[in-house]
C-alpha cells in the first residue's frame, strides 16, 4: 500500500499544496479570518472611542497604521471592519445558496414550465444589482448593515439558481440517473442522493467567488452611506471618510484599501484553486 493510500490527509494536502493559487488564496484569506476573530476578544485600541488629541497621526509605534479625523486606530477599525464583512458576507451568500440552489435544483428536476418560470425569476432579479437593490431597500427600510445583507442576498439567488440549475442538468442526463429512475427512486430522492454531491464542488467554488463579491458590495454600500452604520466600523466608509485628505494623509485611504484588495484577492484566487483542485478534468490535465 502506498504512503498516500495510508495517509489520506497529507494526501489531500500534497495536492493542496501543489496549486500556487489556493496556497495564496487561502493564506490571504486566512489572515482575514484572523484578524476577524482576534477583533472580537483584543484589538490595539479602541475602534469606536474617539481621540481628538491623536488625530490623524503618521503610523508609528503606538498606532501602527495611524488614526484617522477623529483620532480612532486604524489598525484597530480595520480589524473591527473585517469582522463586518465577513459577517455581510457569510450570510448574504447563505441567503443565495439555501434560496438559489434550491430554486436550480427544483427548476432541473421539475423542467418544463417551473423551470422556465423560475429563470424568468432569476432574469427579473438580474434587473436590480446589489447596490440598486440595497438604493430601494433603504428607501424602503433605512440604511444598516442588515438591508445590506438583504439586497446582497436577494442578487446572489439568481447566480446561484442558474449555476445550480446548469450543473444539474447536466446531471440528469448520466447514465446513472437513469439507473435511479428505473430502481423506482422520485426526483426528490434523485436530487438529494445523486445530483446535490455531484455538483458540490461547483457550489462551493461559486460561493467563494460570491464571498469576494459580496465583500466588494458591502464596501461600496458603506462607501455611499446605506451600509453598515456608524459607530461600526466599515472598510468602504473608511474610504469615504479619507477623501478629505486624501492629498495630505494618503494613509487613510491606502490601508482600508489595501484590506478589500487583499480579501477579494484571496477569495478569488482560492476559489480559483478549488476549481483546479475540485474538478477532475482540470487536475488530469496538469
Amino acid at each position: 500500500m502506498s504512503e498516500e493510500k495510508q495517509n489520506p490527509v497529507m494526501a489531500a494536502l500534497s495536492l493542496m499544496m501543489r496549486y500556487r493559487n489556493f496556497v495564496i488564496g487561502a493564506v490571504l484569506t486566512g489572515l482575514v479570518i484572523v484578524a476577524a476573530f482576534l477583533s472580537t476578544v483584543w484589538t490595539p485600541h479602541s475602534a469606536t472611542d474617539l481621540a481628538i488629541r491623536s488625530r490623524l497621526q503618521f503610523p508609528s509605534l503606538e498606532h501602527w497604521l495611524g488614526t484617522d479625523h477623529f483620532g480612532r486606530d486604524i489598525l484597530s477599525m480595520i480589524m473591527v471592519g473585517a469582522q463586518n464583512s465577513l459577517i455581510v458576507g457569510i450570510v448574504a451568500v447563505g441567503i443565495g445558496v439555501i434560496l438559489g440552489v434550491g430554486l436550480g435544483l427544483w427548476a432541473a428536476a421539475r423542467r418544463g414550465w417551473t423551470e422556465e418560470l423560475i429563470m424568468r425569476f432569476s432574469d427579473f432579479t438580474f434587473a436590480f444589482p446589489a447596490v440598486l437593490s440595497a438604493i430601494m431597500i433603504t428607501a424602503l427600510l433605512g440604511p444598516g448593515a442588515v438591508n445590506s445583507i438583504l439586497a446582497i442576498g436577494i442578487y446572489n439567488i439568481p447566480v446561484f439558481a442558474r449555476i445550480s440549475r446548469g450543473a444539474a442538468n447536466a446531471i440528469w442526463s448520466r447514465e446513472y440517473i437513469m439507473a435511479a429512475k428505473a430502481a423506482g427512486k422520485g426526483r426528490f430522492r434523485i436530487t438529494i442522493e445523486h445530483v446535490l454531491p455531484n455538483i458540490t464542488s461547483v457550489i462551493v467554488v461559486q460561493a467563494t467567488i460570491s464571498f469576494a463579491i459580496a465583500i466588494l458590495a458591502e464596501a461600496a454600500l458603506s462607501y455611499l452611506g446605506i451600509g453598515t452604520q456608524p459607530p461600526e466600523p466599515s472598510w468602504g466608509r473608511m474610504l469615504n471618510d479619507a477623501q478629505t485628505y486624501a492629498t495630505i494623509k494618503p494613509y487613510l485611504a491606502i490601508f482600508p484599501g489595501a484590506a478589500i484588495f487583499l480579501a477579494v484577492l484571496g477569495l478569488n484566487m482560492l476559489g480559483d484553486g478549488l476549481r483546479d483542485i475540485l474538478d477532475p478534468r482540470l487536475t488530469r490535465g496538469r
